[in-house]
């Protein structure tokens, strides 16, 4: 990554060790105000991660992850050394979200963006009822489950994985359809699907079992049909180490015990 001296912000999760680093590394080399930073460096676990890039949407910055938190699965390791080297030989790996159109129940219409995933999930202790639809096209008539997932790479390590769903390679331009504790047809496990698809799950009986639909962070409740698409018109840019080696990362996981 040629950025020569980038401008960087730091900022960090709400946990001791982050807010700590914090201190310690704008003490070390300032700390830029994130409406003129070049460069993001977020320190804290995956979820604060996912929360720094919702906090860049449509904005020309790119964010740099140090692993302050639990998992840190898409973050590079912690090191107060060399770090303006290390952001200016960074590797970029371009992500776009999925945006989903959810329409409740009363016909409201509400918009959002999912940089992991879109989870569809039963809102009582009855079973969800949907149908799915991939390019105009039933593809599942009845599903009976708890829910169902459209993730994209980026988050294929998270509730995807979870559910026991596929890890996607980022760059793979597949998205994962993953059922959630499915019931009928028990078999089902779910689908690989091309990044241009165009997901609708309509949702049955909605009065006997409601339905939620949230994208990362944006619940909607009482929901009757769900829209997703990756949206190419929102690109983010995520550093990795050169070093880090996310793709070994991906197939050390896809083989854990």
């Amino acid at each position: 990554m040629a950025l020569g001296h980038p401008l960087v912000a730091f900022v960090a999760a709400d946990t001791p060790d982050a807010r700590n680093a914090q201190v310690r590394l704008a003490h070390r080399y300032g700390n830029t105000p994130l409406d003129r930073a070049e460069v993001v460096v977020a320190l804290g676990g995956d979820g604060f991660l996912l929360e720094t890039l919702h906090r860049t949407l449509g904005r020309q910055i790119a964010v740099y992850g140090m692993n302050r938190g639990s998992v840190g699965f898409l973050l590079n390791e912690f090191s107060e050394e060399g770090l303006i080297d290390r952001v200016s030989r960074a590797q970029q790996v371009t992500l776009h979200p999925l945006r989903m159109v959810a329409t409740r129940c009363n016909g409201e219409r509400v918009e959002a963006l999912a940089i992991n995933e879109v989870a569809l999930l039963r809102e009582t202790r009855q079973a969800a009822k949907l149908r799915i639809i991939i390019d105009d096209i039933v593809r599942l008539p009845e599903l009976i489950c708890d829910g169902c997932l459209a993730a994209t790479p980026a988050g294929s390590t998270a509730y995807n994985l979870s559910a026991h769903g596929p890890i996607l390679p980022l760059g793979s331009s597949i998205l994962a359809l993953t059922p959630i504790s499915a019931f009928r047809p028990r078999r089902w496990r779910g689908a690989l699907l091309p990044h241009s698809a165009c997901i609708t799950f309509e949702i049955l009986e909605t009065a006997k079992r409601p339905v939620s639909a949230v994208a990362d962070f944006t619940e909607v409740r009482e929901v009757a049909r769900v829209e997703i698409f990756e949206d190419r018109n929102v690109c983010l840019t995520l550093l990795f180490d050169p070093e880090h080696n996310l793709e070994e990362r991906i197939l050390k996981e896809q083989f854990a015990p």
